[in-house]
C-alpha cells in the first residue's frame, strides 16, 4: 500500500464508507514478507511513495519470480525490475505479463502509467554509447509516471547538436545528463537550464577514463550551479530522483502500486 492508497483508505473511514475496524485490518499487514532468501519491504510505498523495486543482478530467475509473486500476493500490481538479463526476462515472461526493455536491461509488470508531474524530464547523452544507462533512467522515469524527452548523441565534441534543442532544455522540469569520457555534458547543460540537472557519469571511455571515474570527478567539480551527481552508470537512481523532483508539491497516483 502506498501513500495515495493509505490516504484514500483514511478518507473512506472519515466518510463512513468503511468501518474503522476494517481499515485497521488493512493497515496491520506485515511490514515485510520473509521468503527465506529475501525480506520484501511492504511498507516502502507508504514511507517513500514508491514501493520496493527489484534489483535483478545477482539474483536467479527463480528468486526474482518468487519476489514478484510475493509482492503481487500483497497487493503490488506494478513492479519495476532493474538490471535484468534477457535470459531472466524470458523466464519471468513465461509466468507473468512482463514488459522488457532490452536497451536498458529493465522491465515492468503491470503496464506503464499515464504521465503526470509538473513537466517533462529531458534525458541527454554525450554519445550513442551512453544510451544503455540513459534508457535505464528513461524507463524508470516513465514507470514512475513522467513524460520523458530523449536527446541522444548531443555531446560537447559537436556542441551545435545540443544547441539545436535549447527549447526542450529550457522548458524541462528536470534534466538528466548522461556522459562518459570527460563528462563535460553536465556542465554545459547546467549552464543552459534553469531547472535541476542530474549528472550520470558512465563507464564509457578509454583507459584514462578509469571506468567512469574521470567523468564522475569532472561532474562533481562542475562549475554550473544546480548540478547533482549520482554514481557511475546509475541510470535508475537518476530516473528515480528526477521523478521525485518532478512531483514535488503534488500527488502522483500513477506510480508503482
Amino acid at each position: 500500500m502506498d501513500k495515495q492508497e493509505t490516504l484514500a483508505l483514511l478518507r473512506a473511514v472519515a466518510s463512513h464508507e468503511i468501518a474503522p475496524e476494517q481499515a485497521m485490518l488493512t493497515l496491520k499487514q506485515a511490514p515485510f514478507a520473509d521468503i527465506d532468501y529475501a525480506k520484501i519491504d511492504l511498507h516502502r510505498g507508504l514511507r517513500q511513495g514508491v514501493p520496493e523495486v527489484i534489483y535483478g543482478a545477482g539474483k536467479t530467475a527463480e528468486q526474482i519470480i518468487g519476489i514478484v509473486q510475493a509482492m503481487q500476493a500483497n497487493g503490488q500490481n506494478r513492479i519495476l525490475i532493474t538490471r535484468i538479463s534477457p535470459e531472466k526476462a524470458d523466464a519471468l515472461s513465461a509466468v507473468c505479463a512482463f514488459q522488457y526493455h532490452a536497451a536498458g536491461q529493465i522491465g515492468l509488470i503491470g503496464g506503464m502509467p499515464e504521465p503526470g508531474g509538473h513537466g517533462s524530464i529531458v534525458i541527454a547523452t554525450g554519445g550513442t554509447s551512453d544510451q544503455p544507462v540513459a534508457e535505464e533512467a528513461a524507463f524508470t522515469a516513465e514507470a514512475l509516471g513522467n513524460r520523458v524527452i530523449r536527446l541522444y548523441d548531443v555531446g560537447v565534441s559537436g556542441l551545435h547538436r545540443l544547441l539545436a534543442h535549447t527549447d526542450e532544455i529550457m522548458s524541462a522540469s528536470v534534466i538528466i545528463a548522461v556522459a562518459g569520457m570527460e563528462g563535460a555534458l553536465a556542465s554545459v547543460v547546467g549552464g543552459l537550464a534553469d531547472c535541476p540537472v542530474i549528472a550520470v557519469p558512465t563507464s564509457i571511455g578509454y583507459g584514462a577514463a578509469f571506468g567512469g571515474v574521470s567523468a564522475l570527478l569532472s561532474m562533481l567539480n562542475s562549475c554550473a550551479s544546480g548540478v547533482s551527481v549520482v554514481n557511475i552508470d546509475n541510470g535508475f537512481g537518476a530516473g528515480y530522483q528526477a521523478s521525485q523532483i518532478n512531483h514535488i508539491g503534488g500527488t502522483n497516483e500513477n506510480t508503482l502500486s
